[in-house]
């Protein structure tokens, strides 16, 4: 274990948290907005044989550096081909180093290798925690694409403590989220009559 923070937090406690205290005016350190955790989440196919529940739980566990937890149902759904205990996807949830440490690979390295990137949504879930999803999981580095035997989606859940989508979408921002920009439209000119 290593005694330097990571690069994110380290970054995060310096320049993020002034930023800010001073944009905000918040009186105490503990009301600026921070990062709780980060959630990983993939589906798997229902009718997915052993060898690719083991691919895509190695390869989430690859992105993560950890191993992943398998999600199983609960209850036959005869419609989706369900049987009892069987495995439809895997999360993982990171916190602490693991999660900064993600988060810097996510925002230096993954995300702007994605072909045609224009930034990502800028919309919150109304409590200041940001969802991603990432279409094809091969942009992460630690991936080997020609491992990569069928190519699965990725779901990316940042939980903050902001109280409201603006706090927590300045956070993200300050981080270096790339968020997309949106143009003005033009008003619209009434035709004289």
């Amino acid at each position: 274990m290593s005694s330097h923070p990571p690069v994110l937090q380290k970054f995060y406690t310096e320049q993020v948290v002034p930023a800010l205290v001073s944009a905000r005016g918040y009186k105490n350190r503990h009301e600026v907005p921070r990062i709780v955790k980060v959630t990983l989440n993939t589906g798997i196919d229902a009718e997915a044989d052993k060898n690719q529940i083991a691919d895509a739980a190695r390869d989430l566990g690859l992105i993560a550096g950890q191993k992943p937890v398998l999600t199983k149902t609960r209850k036959a759904i005869s419609n989706f081909k369900l049987k009892p205990g069987q495995v439809v996807g895997a999360h993982v949830t990171l916190r602490g180093d693991a999660m900064w440490e993600f988060l810097y690979r996510l925002l230096a390295v993954a995300l702007p290798t994605i072909r045609d990137f224009r930034g990502v949504p800028s919309k919150l879930d109304g409590q200041g925690n940001y969802n991603l999803g990432v279409a094809d999981f091969t942009i992460f580095p630690e991936i080997t694409v020609e491992n990569v035997k069928k190519t699965m989606g990725l779901d990316i859940a940042i939980s903050t403590t902001a109280a409201t989508d603006d706090e927590g979408r300045e956070l993200l921002k300050l981080l270096g989220m790339p968020f997309r920009r949106t143009e003005p439209q033009p008003a619209q000119q009434k035709p004289a009559a």
